[in-house]
């Protein structure tokens, strides 16, 4: 995979018909470890029935659903969440910003943060924030820019058990 990724914003049919290359994303990476809000064991299908409701949220406007395709396939995906409170309209969520370990190292992570970052800007937003318990997903935020505001310990668990710390970032944009 040589190509570079075009980063799309999924919505509509365009989400639903994204579910099985999303799935495959998601499954992958918690099969490789990625605390990311499920336990193993975790099948594609789980990842489907996961999917199938974001693109619920995005037929609401709660959500923003990128993804990058490289060669006709999409192989990494990012949130933004902007179902915030009334008195946080300035504010979203970057959510499960998430690459397929065949994909990783290529830059597409960081084209997937560029994009959200446009897309949130482009919704009037201009701040966001994140959480991640992966320290190549630091090294990352870090370069783009990011600012980390500490680690919680014991925040959340491994996919196969055991406690893991996170760490929170924003970035005003």
């Amino acid at each position: 995979m040589t190509a570079a990724a075009e980063v799309l914003l999924l919505e509509g049919t365009d989400a639903a018909a994204a579910i099985d290359d999303l799935a495959e994303i998601l499954a992958d990476c918690v099969a490789g470890g990625a605390s990311v809000s499920f336990m193993a064991p975790f099948s594609r299908a789980d990842a489907a029935g996961y999917f199938r409701a974001v693109a619920d949220e995005v037929a609401r406007g709660d959500t923003a659903l990128l993804g990058a395709r490289v060669e006709g396939r999409i192989v990494g995906t990012v949130q933004l969440g902007l179902n915030t409170p009334p008195n946080q309209p300035h504010r979203a969520d970057v959510k499960k910003m998430l690459v397929h370990r065949t994909a990783r190292r290529r830059g597409i992570g960081a084209a997937l943060m560029q994009s959200v970052e446009h897309e949130a800007r482009r919704r009037g937003r201009t701040l966001l924030v994140l959480d991640t318990a992966s320290g190549d997903a630091e090294r990352l935020y870090d370069r783009g820019g990011w600012q980390r505001t500490g680690v919680i310990p014991d925040y959340a668990l491994w996919p196969g058990g055991g406690l893991c710390d996170t760490t929170i970032f924003w970035k005003k944009i």
